[in-house]
């Protein structure tokens, strides 16, 4: 069995490498490493999101901890990643297990390991993980195991309800009264994931009228794909479109992604999600520290924190990466493209209920409506158009070959556009005169490359991805 994690964690399809032995393995390693954390009281925290079989593949864990001597503390019911995540904190456990595929197919399930500051653990604890994996198969190793009835009698395994803790901590970070002044209505689409009811939950003693969508257990996720993006939220737009609400926000399947639409169903991406909330913890909140975002994250961000005369990091893409830096340093919001964002004071994981939460307090404080914010936003900091296109290869291609090759073939001009700068964080990035940008960076994964483009038009957008396209073309 060779279980490889990605930056945060493993995912396999289920019934074919994601199975009840293969879990077990993975747990077994997990509670090594737990032990060569702690060798005194160790413990773990475990949560399930709302796919088929998590529950029990949760409980599978969770015995395996309890034969290892580990206590295990288990969720009752499914629950957001940054619930468990913050558990983890609250709670001064060596670590995390959360039973998830995050954004990925329902046919998809996998394991997502947290370290004890609750963020996603390093990929050097990664790699410890997937070293005692495969010392134990070398050995013929079994992983322990206790019936769940004993190690629950016992004490080993204790059941509990994460959310209210996770619901006070996010009270100390949006303000409920300047919500609730606002009287908003809104509409939370769960996609059917583990972030069900926790946004009309933390509100429900305001006067913010919350319409849940998708919020019943569906572990097919009613065959869509639970990622927060345009082309996955149509009914979510339709919504909006008909029912005069202020603002929509979707979470992905375990809820630590957001995406959002406004009044007229126009989707919101996380770029302006980023924007929005960190121009007003600086204008606002008058927080000040470093900004952190990923590779493939909009410059706007650059340009907002330029304003406060802040600095910016740019990260490969991941949030583990920006958990790094939110650990050892002053960081006031870290973000990535793909919706998971955190900011100064919460755990280093990207949070989906507590940036839509954060941007309902954005539109109460201005008592403007999100499109309207949005306008102001590109007026101001923009403007920039975003797209990305993700094209399959014929063959799995060698991340660091393609970026020696790009690098070496690096042209001096994209459709007219000088290029001033090329970075080779993640991939190969251009940098444009223009304010545009172009990354080409393959999956680590799967034979796919990515292609991403920032621009002041949409006409510039499709010119960067076409030359992205191209250079898919000559691999495939």
């Amino acid at each position: 069995m060779a279980v490889k994690f990605g930056t945060d964690g493993w995912r396999a399809v289920i019934s074919e490498e994601f199975t009840f032995d293969n879990l077990r393995l993975v747990a077994q390693a997990i509670a090594d490493f737990i032990h060569e954390e702690a060798s005194q009281d160790p413990s773990v925290v475990i949560g399930f999101d709302t796919r088929f079989l998590s529950d029990r593949y949760a409980a599978e864990v969770a015995r395996v901890m309890a034969a290892n001597k580990i206590r295990a503390l288990l969720a009752r019911a499914d629950t957001p990643t940054p619930a468990i995540s913050y558990a983890v904190h609250n709670r001064k456990a060596t670590a995390g297990v959360m039973i998830t595929a995050s954004h990925n197919p329902p046919r998809y399930n996998g394991v997502k390991l947290k370290a004890s500051y609750g963020g996603s653990a390093s990929v050097e604890q990664h790699r410890r993980v997937e070293a005692f994996l495969e010392q134990n198969i070398a050995a013929g190793r079994a992983p322990g195991l206790m019936s769940i009835e004993e190690a629950i009698r016992t004490e080993w395994v204790v059941k509990f309800d994460p959310a209210w803790a996770y619901y006070e901590h996010l009270g100390t970070l949006v303000d409920l009264d300047i919500i609730h002044a606002g009287e908003l209505r809104v509409v939370h689409d769960a996609m059917y994931g583990a972030g069900r009811r926790t946004i009309s939950e933390v509100l429900m003693r305001t006067r913010t009228d919350v319409r849940n969508l998708r919020d019943e257990m569906n572990p097919g996720f009613g065959g869509i794909h639970p990622e927060p993006i345009e082309k996955h939220l149509s009914l979510l737009a339709s919504v909006m479109k008909n029912s005069n609400r202020h603002a929509g926000l979707a979470t992905d399947g375990d809820a630590d992604r957001i995406g959002a639409m406004d009044v007229n169903g126009q989707f919101v991406d996380p770029h302006r999600i980023f924007g929005l909330i960190l121009r007003y913890l600086l204008q606002k909140r008058g927080l000040r520290g470093r900004v952190v975002r990923t590779v493939s994250t909009t410059r706007m961000i650059d340009r907002i924190a330029g304003d406060f005369g802040l600095s910016v990091v740019e990260t490969p893409v991941g949030f583990n990466h920006i958990s790094d830096l939110m650990i050892d340093d002053n960081v006031v919001m870290g973000g990535e493209e793909s919706g998971g964002m955190s900011i100064h004071g919460h755990i280093p994981e990207g949070d989906g209920v507590l940036m839509g939460l954060l941007l309902l307090e954005v539109m109460a404080d201005a008592h403007k409506p999100l499109h309207i914010l949005v306008e102001e936003l590109l007026k101001e900091y923009g403007p920039a158009q975003y797209a990305r296109t993700d094209l399959r290869l014929s063959r799995p291609v060698v991340k660091a070959d393609l970026t020696r090759k790009l690098v070496e073939t690096a042209p001096d001009r994209i459709s007219g556009v000088t290029v001033e700068e090329v970075r080779t964080s993640d991939g190969i990035k251009y940098y444009l005169d223009d304010g545009s940008w172009l990354l080409i960076r393959p999956s680590g994964t799967e034979p796919v490359l990515r292609v991403y483009a920032e621009a002041p038009s949409d006409e510039r957008v499709r010119a960067l991805l076409d030359f992205g396209e191209a250079i898919a073309a000559a691999e495939r």
